[in-house]
């Protein structure tokens, strides 16, 4: 945690903040997922924006980066076990917006 007298929601807030990581950290709730497809499934977004999100969420331990040494050379990307424990949080918001 940022510090002791920090809200654990504005920390996850902080964490997840910026243009990119929401979307990022959805898909790859369905497992391993690769940077071009995530280039293609974002739309709107580029390779330096999908890059430095990235580097975030590894830096946070939301997600762990796996080089595929096969030719092509490809990288993935899953949820880490802290990445994992936020599922519910997840499925909760999609609960709440699908009722409104």
């Amino acid at each position: 945690m940022e510090s002791e007298n920090s809200c654990p929601a504005e920390y996850l807030l902080k964490m997840l903040s910026g243009k990119w990581k929401p979307q990022i950290f959805r898909l790859a709730l369905d497992g391993p997922i690769r940077f071009n497809t995530l280039l293609r499934q974002i739309e709107g977004s580029n390779k330096q924006s999908i890059a430095v999100a990235l580097k975030e969420l590894e830096e946070q331990s939301l997600l762990e980066k796996t080089i595929i040494q096969q030719k092509p050379l490809h990288i993935e990307y899953m949820l880490t076990e802290k990445g994992r424990t936020l599922i519910p949080v997840f499925q909760q918001l999609e609960h709440v917006v699908r009722v409104q």
